[in-house]
């Protein structure tokens, strides 16, 4: 027992090394004194941050990624959601199909979608670039992950309830805010919460439709071209708390247990 167990901690500790070792490195060096990022840490600071914190672009940024990041929420949620009732009425032979098309942005690489928006975009509807393209876009790759939470939830929902709602007189409106939604609602906050988890942490999309401006994802990218400083990594580290504080908080939500 004692040898499988160093065996499993053999494995799987250097690959929970490798995988979160950078993400750790990114912490510490946005609270490093050192004006480069390098080894040895001198001492600890928050200069990082009041820097950043005083970078009007940063701010905007900021602002850029929660308007989109809520855009997307309430879009996908709402669309998902329809979309995943939709599918509940169709038979097997064609649910299967029509959710394997409708996953098919998850599943196609992220620069391939992303060049395919910008010609759709730019070539075919002939928008400008915009903060709501992105969120157009952004809503193409976050709607399945809605739509197979929904999914999921209303295959255990009380149908018997439903039916009793309507076999009192409830119309499908009152039967869906009064018994349906009270069961969904944890699924759809927790759909939502994953869907601006994933907005906030996008860059390849973001960069190709964003036009002018910047995310933090961009803003970011922005600053690693043409400097590299531990404000950086203070960024980083922002954008890494808020992806896992909204990511943790979305699984409690949708009560995952892995």
């Amino acid at each position: 027992m004692r040898a499988r167990v160093a065996a499993w901690v053999f494995v799987i500790g250097p690959i929970l090394v490798f995988m979160l070792g950078p993400m750790v490195l990114v912490v510490i060096f946005s609270f490093s004194a050192n004006p480069l990022i390098s080894f040895p840490v001198r001492g600890l600071t928050f200069d990082w941050y009041r820097a950043l914190f005083h970078n009007r672009e940063f701010w905007n940024a900021l602002q850029n990624s929660l308007i989109v990041a809520g855009a997307v929420g309430a879009i996908s949620t709402f669309t998902g959601t329809m979309a995943a009732f939709g599918l509940m009425r169709l038979g097997i032979r064609l649910k299967g199909p029509v959710l394997t098309w409708l996953s098919l942005p998850v599943m196609l690489p992220p620069l391939l979608l992303a060049v395919a928006l910008v010609v759709f975009y730019v070539r075919m509807l002939q928008l400008p670039l915009t903060l709501a393209t992105v969120i157009g876009g952004h809503v193409l790759i976050t709607q399945p992950f809605v739509i197979l939470i929904v999914l999921a939830r209303i295959a255990n929902i009380d149908h018997a309830s439903i039916d009793a709602a309507r076999d009192l007189g409830a119309n499908r409106w009152q039967a869906f805010m009064k018994v349906t939604l009270p069961q969904i609602r944890a699924a759809l906050i927790g759909a939502a919460l994953v869907t601006v988890a994933i907005s906030l942490d996008d860059f390849i999309i973001a960069v190709f439709t964003i036009g002018s401006g910047n995310t933090l994802s961009t803003f970011v990218w922005g600053k690693v071209r043409t400097t590299l400083d531990p404000s950086i990594n203070a960024i980083a580290s922002i954008l890494l708390a808020l992806t896992i504080s909204v990511t943790m908080l979305a699984l409690r939500l949708t009560r995952y247990r892995g």
